[in-house]
């Protein structure tokens, strides 16, 4: 399972790439906008500062709202960064966002369905031709439904259909959700700078390098 992280915070960014295991960045406009910046000019950022990964989100707006308006917001979004071929068009789950999916990859555009919530959601969007599917684990749990399960079954379903489009586990709040969906079949996981350092943690590690250090004194 690759990891991509969910934020528009630069010094979050730079920090998880120095470590070496990034192989994304998602955003959205309200990531974005606790950053005080223009959307455009924080994508154009992100993708000079992590120049090998292999996607950076940029969503399209909440006010595009026809698949027309959703291509004609993802054509200036693609664009951003000189025709960045890292750059992936983040779509809502709706007819309007499927058809701009399936216009957007006949044209070797990635994309990235998000805000999928069942099965039957994520299987419309590998249809029409989506790079990535999103389900978001974390909102699940938070109405008593097992979010893990939902990844678990999409990877079941690709598996069996042989779809090529690969899972993002979205929404993910803790390190157990971390090991749960790469168990459960994620094909990337996207999360926040600090759950990256809670999965690096355990107190028996600091431990042992506290004796190391003790013991070479």
């Amino acid at each position: 399972m690759k990891f991509f992280i969910d934020t528009a915070n630069l010094e979050d960014i730079q920090k998880a790439y120095k470590i070496g295991v990034l192989s994304g960045v998602t955003t959205n406009p309200s990531l974005v906008a606790k950053e005080n910046i223009k959307f455009e000019d924080r994508i154009a950022e992100i993708c000079r500062e992590v120049p090998d990964v292999e996607s950076v989100s940029a969503e399209v707006t909440p006010n595009a709202i026809t698949a027309e308006e959703m291509i004609t917001e993802a054509e200036e979004l693609i664009n951003i960064n000189e025709g960045d071929d890292k750059i992936t068009i983040k779509l809502p789950m709706n007819l309007e966002g499927l058809e701009a999916c399936r216009y957007l990859s006949g044209k070797g555009v990635k994309t990235n369905v998000t805000l999928i919530f069942t099965v039957n959601q994520a299987l419309l969007a590998a249809r029409a031709g989506a790079t990535y599917v999103s389900p978001f684990l974390g909102r699940l749990d938070d109405i008593s439904e097992d979010g893990v399960l939902l990844v678990s079954k999409i990877a079941e379903l690709f598996r069996l259909q042989k779809l090529d489009s690969q899972i993002i586990a979205a929404s993910v709040r803790h390190p157990d959700h971390v090991t749960r969906v790469a168990l459960a079949g994620a094909d990337i996981a996207t999360i926040p700078f600090q759950v990256i350092e809670q999965i690096s943690k355990h107190p028996l590690t600091d431990q042992g390098i506290a004796k190391f250090a003790a013991d070479w004194k």
